[in-house]
Order: structure tokens, then C-alpha cells, then sequence
């Protein structure tokens, strides 16, 4: 995933330091620091005392420089106040966050926000929502991540071109270092500013770009892809890693061995390990004599690895235009299996990569081993290989999502486990766009799977027998998993190129509300690819789900009742994300309250005890719709109306009148003035109505062809009036 905009654009570096020379009294802290940043991010990492600190203070001009140059966009900084240099349009995230005690977070805010920009105090709380709950509370009565996003807040409301952050997630819970890490990604991929980040946290720095850039003594020692960094615990430790010196931080890498030259023999055989302080020394310890050594001392055998058949180091996942299919899973216990597929589709001549999650912590001659994916947790290995089976298989999880994140290159992928292994390996796949072919043969695929797949188009295959041995019932099943992977990905790769797409807009629809979806795409369908989704819960997801990969280009989204069973226990639920694609996006949005007259549960019998009394209506023998009250209604329209104060873009809501669903119009069993009312006072009540995010009320139902004809008219006029141009469809 490329972290930076193009990097050979003509205009100047965002930042360029050349020759820099700091000095303190008679120590050199900075010598001669090369570092260019053309655009995008990048982090600089290293250990304490390496100067990255006195680096950020020498591009903001808070310490003089003895020699060098240090230039922003083309323009020159030495010799210029920091004042001046902020104006310039460079933000300083400093180390400490240098809050004002006395000031609260409103006020700080206040203070620096600038008019017109395009962060401001509302964006803020939007990106920080603690930060919206503290707006009172004063510098000194913030925890430290409060006062981190705090410190962070306050740089971003300058609106700069150049951000620079010293130690942004020093100190921080982990949780919050998810938080900022999220932060930096956004700001990354929305390329609205370039970004210098000063880390000791390598997974986040890596995370967050490219490139990075490892200082040591002073000077920049080297600046590797981040994902090298990320994999390469050797280069950790000795650029990096605690108790080695600075005299011996920086080895270069041996020169390769000749073609034909002998590799040397590795030692074999039994050897003794001495340990010369049993007990812990004090300064009145006597030496140990050597009898005592010579007993305590422990004998291991080794021998010389096990050669891998296959090049272990392949670095990035696949070549310039290149695509493989990913084999995924546990190979210390699954091997055999996984190794049998991967086979499979290597005889068919696709290119193929194995990827080990075990979380045993051994080698197992894999092309992306364990120890790479883990080091893409937010903790490093630490935060997988541990000693409890449940939080390693978290954190596998996690990171393995997080190193599927940042890959390119992938035309398919193809795992088999039990449910810990589809745990671990469904996360990573939901994240690829919809259409790469993803297939996992699990134990757990003849039951819900509803947890694995979510809004993603994962396709399971029940094992049978369990995936345990090479046997002839999972060989029948594991071949025709990698069989049906081979024929997904030859017809991706040999599909005729597509005709030019119109652009996708997603609708949301019940059967309650489907004459309101039908009247809008038979109106828009001409120019529009009209996506229909079912709001049953994994329907909106769904949609937001392509909202949030850029498939979906607008959004017309009529029927929110997913929101009433996520809220009142019913079938058909939202998560808490619901409405946070539009939101990240910064999408403009139309929508309704449509079929939140209900909350959906299955056979009568299944009903909660406590809704006995309510009233009801059997849509089916297998579902049963229940009226919302003016109380829920009043609950729903809170909710709501806070995640539409959360939209940036244009928002445009309809109320119908006259009713929100087939079963709500007049005569029909749920028509209810009353919790209309509540529904419709309380939206009003909650959004912050500005010019561009408007509530209207309009007096038909939402089926009514009139209501139909006037969200067109909207949509029209929210995406220019005119015929949209069709677009080449990109296909991953």
C-alpha cells in the first residue's frame, strides 16, 4: 500500500535535509543528517539519544544549526524563527504534548482554529470523539493519551502542509496507540499533508509508512522499505534492539558468496552451556569454582537447519505486475494439508506463496513465515507469541489483518483449519475488495459462519473429517478446495476486459420499503449501476463495506432498520459502524427512517418474554415484525441524528409524513402518529442543521411515487445535474 502521493512529481520535496550539524557545548548531536522526504510519510526511528528530537527541533528552528541546509517545499528554513516557520505551513507535534494547564480543551482548540480550513474544531471531535467528552476539562485533568490527541488536535487545526511528530505514541495505552496509528493512516491515505514521524515504536512507525529511516549516532544510517524493517528482527536488534553499543550498531551486510562457493558448515553435535553466576552476584560474591560450573552447566545437541525448498525471503509479496495465490494457515498443525493445496495449484502453474500463522513460534520453511505477519502487531512478536493459546491466536489475528492490509499483488487465497484457524485467517480476507476469489475449508462451515464471512464474499467449504492428516475423504475435500481457487483465478485472469462501468451507487431496501428502492433505480438505473442491498444487518454492512474500498460512488440510503434490531435485540442488526463508511468517506448522503417502524425476530415462539404485550405482525411463519414505541423511536432518532453530526459532507434526510414503511400508512397495523412524532422531534432535536446538512420533512409516505421523485431530484442535484462520465471498472 503505497503511504505517499508521487514521489516523482517535479515540484520540490516536501522536506529535504542535507549536511546537517547540530551541536550542544563540544557534543555533536547531529552529523551531517542527509533525510528527504518527496512526499506522503515517513518515520524516523531509533533509540534514545540517537538525536531525532534534536532533528524536529532543527527543521522548526527551536535549536541553531552550525551547518546545512534544511529546505520545506523548496524554500529554505535555517536562520528562520519557529513563528515563521509555522506560518510556513509546518505543524509540530512536540515530545510531551506541552499542553497549557489552565486551558481546556475547547480552548486550546479555539485558540489556533483557523477559519475555512479543512480541519476544524467540529472535524476534531469527529477524528477524536474522547476529546469531545473532555471539551471542558482542562490540560491538567486529561489522561496522557487525552492530552496526546490533544497535542495532535491542536497541530492538525493549523491546517500544514508538513506535519512532524515527535514520539506521537510515547507512553500511550495500547489502545490509544491503535487510536493515533489509525489517525496516521488516514492522514496517509487522504494525502491532504506530508507527515514526519519520529517512533521508538517500530510497529507503528512501519505501519504507518513506506519508507523508514534509522538513526543512529546522529546521522541517518540507513533507510529501508517499512516492511523489511517490520519483518527483519536481526536488523531490529542491531540497529535498534538494547545491549549492544553504538560502536557496533551499524555492520554492513556481507558481500554474497561467489556462485559456486561452498556455504560453511554449521557445528553439529553436543554442546555445553555454562552459566558463570548461579546464584545472583553481590559485592561480597566469591568466584564460583569451576566443579560447581562444570556441574551446573547444560548440554543441547544441535545440528544445521533444515534447508527451505522454497526462497524464504521474497520481499515484496510478488514482482512489478505480478500475482499470486496465497496458501494461509497454521502450519504446525495443519502442514501437510495446506502444503497438498498449495501443491495443487502450483501444477497448475499459478504462482503461489505460503503464509504460516502457527503461534508456536517455530520455522516451518514457509515463503512468509510466522515470525514476518507477527511482526505486524501493534506489540511486535510480543504480542503474539505468548504463552496463552487465546491471546496468541488474537494477536495472530490481528496481525496477520494488518500485514493483508498492506499487500498488493493478491489474486486469491486459500486456507483450511478448524475454528481457530478460520478465525484467524477470515479477518485478513474480508479486507480484500469484493470479487478476489477467497475460500476456506473449515470444520466449522456447516453451521453459522456468519461471524467469518460478515460483509465479505468468503466462500467456506465443510472438511467432513477434520483437517487432521492427509487422508481419502480430506484429500477429496482439500482438492476440491484448491481445484475451485484454480478455476476462480484462471477465469479473473482470462475474463475479457470489462466494458466502461457506470458509476455504482448503493441503496438500502426492505420488503416494506421496496416500491420507494424500485421507483428510484428504474429513475436513475439508465445512468447509475444501481446496488440494492437487503437491510438484514449484513446487508448494510454490505454496502458499507464497498463505500469503504471506493466501490460505491454514491449513496442513497433509505432504509435504516437495521438501527431498530441492533438497539432492541432484534435479528436483522446493525453494528455500532453503522453510517461510519459515509462518515469516513466523506460521502454525500441521502437518507430516510425507513421500516423503522419495526424490530424483527423470527417464529412467534421466539420472541422475547418481555415484548409480550407489544404489538405484532407475522410477515411469514418464520418472521415476526413488532411495532416500535414513541420511547424506542425517541432512542433510535438520538442515535441517528449523532451519527449524521458526524457527516462533513452534504446530508439530506427525509421524514415522510406519511409514513415510514408499507405497514406505518394510514388503515395499514402499524400506523403510528404518535411514534412518528417521537422519531421525527428527536432527530430534529439532535442534528446540528447547517446549509449543508439539512432534515426535511415531506408529507407522503415513503413508498408514495412523490417521495421517490423528490430523493432523485436530490441526488441529481447533490452529484452535479448532469449525466455521470462512465469509468474504466479497476478489478484487483
Amino acid at each position: 500500500m503505497n503511504r505517499g502521493r508521487d514521489t516523482h512529481r517535479a515540484t520540490p520535496a516536501a522536506l529535504e535535509v542535507r549536511g546537517l550539524n547540530v551541536y550542544y557545548g563540544a557534543s555533536h548531536a547531529l552529523q551531517g543528517v542527509d533525510l528527504s522526504l518527496p512526499s506522503g510519510v515517513l518515520s524516523v526511528v531509533g533509540r534514545n539519544g540517537m538525536g531525532k528530537t534534536t532533528l524536529c527541533n532543527a527543521i522548526m528552528g527551536m535549536v541553531p544549526s552550525a551547518s546545512g541546509s534544511i529546505s520545506f517545499a523548496g524554500q529554505p528554513l535555517l536562520g528562520r524563527p519557529s513563528a515563521d516557520i509555522a506560518r510556513m505551513g509546518l505543524g509540530y507535534v512536540p515530545q510531551g504534548r506541552r499542553l497549557w494547564r489552565s486551558l481546556t480543551v475547547d480552548e486550546h482548540l479555539k485558540m489556533v482554529e483557523q477559519k475555512g480550513g479543512s480541519w476544524s474544531s467540529e472535524r476534531i471531535y469527529t477524528t477524536f470523539p474522547r476529546l469531545a467528552e473532555r471539551r471542558r476539562n482542562g490540560g491538567a485533568q486529561l489522561s496522557g493519551g487525552e492530552q496526546q490527541m490533544l497535542a495532535i488536535a491542536r497541530a492538525l487545526l493549523a491546517n500544514p502542509r508538513l506535519l512532524v511528530m515527535d514520539e506521537p505514541t510515547e507512553g500511550l495505552a495500547p489502545v490509544i496507540v491503535a487510536q493515533v496509528e489509525e489517525m496516521l493512516l488516514r492522514l496517509a491515505d487522504e494525502g491532504e499533508m506530508d507527515v514526519l514521524v519520529i517512533e521508538q515504536n517500530i510497529g507503528v512507525a512501519c505501519a504507518v509508512a513506506d519508507r523508514v529511516a534509522i538513526m543512529v549516532n546522529g546521522q541517518i544510517n540507513r533507510i529501508v522499505p517499512a516492511r523489511e524493517l517490520a519483518a527483519d528482527r536481526d536488523l531490529q536488534q542491531r540497529l535498534l534492539g538494547v545491549g549492544r553499543h553504538a560502536h557496533d550498531d551499524t555492520p554492513e551486510p556481507s558481500a554474497p558468496a561467489e556462485a559456486g562457493a561452498a556455504a560453511p558448515e554449521e557445528a553439529s553435535g553436543p554442546i555445553r552451556i555454562y552459566l558463570s553466576n548461579p546464584r545472583t552476584p553481590t559485592r561480597w560474591s566469591r568466584p564460583v569454582p569451576v566443579p560447581q560450573l562444570e556441574r551446573a552447566a547444560r548440554v543441547v545437541t544441535t545440528g544445521p537447519l533444515a534447508a527451505s525448498s522454497v526462497e524464504a525471503q521474497i520481499r515484496p509479496l510478488a514482482g512489478p505486475g505480478e500475482q499470486v495465490v496465497l496458501v494461509a494457515g497454521t502450519l504446525d498443525t495443519k502442514g501437510a494439508e495446506l502444503r497438498y493445496m498449495r501443491d495443487l495449484i502450483r501444477a497448475a502453474g499459478l504462482p503461489v506463496r505460503m503464509v504460516d500463522l502457527s503461534t508456536s513460534g517455530g520455522h516451518s520453511g514457509a515463503e512468509i513465515p510466522a515470525h514476518q505477519i507477527a511482526a505486524f502487531h501493534p506489540r511486535g512478536a510480543a504480542g503474539v507469541f505468548t504463552n496463552d493459546r487465546g491471546r496468541s491466536v488474537a494477536g495472530m489475528t490481528e496481525a496477520f489483518r494488518r500485514w493483508m492490509a498492506r499487500q498488493d499483488g493478491i489474486m486469491g487465497v486459500l486456507s483450511a483449519g478448524g475454528s481457530g484457524g478460520t478465525a484467524i485467517v477470515a479477518p485478513a480476507m474480508r479486507l480484500l475488495p469484493v470479487g478476489v476469489p477467497k475460500l476456506i475449508v473449515s470444520t466449522v462451515a456447516s453451521g453459522e459462519v456468519a461471524q467469518y464471512v460478515g460483509p465479505a464474499d468468503i466462500t467456506m467449504m465443510h472438511s467432513v473429517a477434520d483437517v487432521q492428516g492427509l487422508n481419502a475423504i480430506t484429500e477429496e475435500v482439500l482438492g476440491n478446495a484448491a481445484q475451485a481457487m484454480i478455476g476462480m483465478v484462471e477465469a479473473r485472469r482470462n475474463a475479457p476486459e470489462r466494458a466502461p462501468a457506470k458509476p455504482a451507487i448503493g441503496l438500502t431496501m426492505f420488503g416494506v420499503t421496496t416500491p420507494a428502492v424500485q421507483q428510484v433505480t428504474a429513475e436513475l438505473g439508465e445512468d447509475y449501476d444501481c446496488l440494492v442491498f437487503h437491510a438484514t444487518g449484513i446487508g448494510g454492512q454490505s454496502m458499507e463495506k464497498l463505500i469503504d474500498s471506493g466501490k460505491i460512488e454514491g449513496v442513497i440510503d433509505l432504509t435504516t432498520t437495521e438501527v431498530c434490531d441492533m438497539m432492541f435485540g432484534g435479528v436483522f442488526p446493525a453494528t455500532d459502524d453503522r453510517f461510519g463508511a459515509v462518515i469516513r468517506r466523506r460521502m454525500p448522503y441521502i437518507g430516510s427512517v425507513g421500516a423503522l417502524d419495526m424490530v424483527n425476530f423470527g417464529a412467534p415462539d421466539t420472541v422475547p418474554e418481555r415484548y409480550a404485550q407489544r404489538i405484532f405482525y407475522e410477515h411469514n411463519p418464520q418472521v415476526t415484525l413488532m411495532r416500535t414505541t414513541p420511547e424506542e423511536n425517541t432512542r433510535m432518532g438520538r442515535w441517528i441524528g449523532a451519527r449524521l453530526n458526524e457527516m462533513e459532507a452534504p446530508v439530506r434526510f427525509y421524514l415522510p409524513e406519511g409514513g415510514v414503511s408499507l405497514l406505518d400508512a394510514p388503515g395499514q397495523p402499524f400506523h403510528d402518529d404518535a411514534a412518528r412524532h417521537a422519531l421525527f422531534t428527536a432527530l430534529e432535536d439532535t442534528v446540528r442543521r447547517t446549509s449543508t446538512r439539512q432534515l426535511i420533512r415531506v408529507p407522503q409516505n415513503i413508498n408514495d411515487p412523490a417521495f421517490s421523485a423528490t430523493i432523485v431530484a436530490a441526488f441529481r442535484e447533490m452529484h452535479g445535474g448532469t449525466r455521470p462520465t462512465r469509468r474504466k471498472e479497476a478489478r484487483r
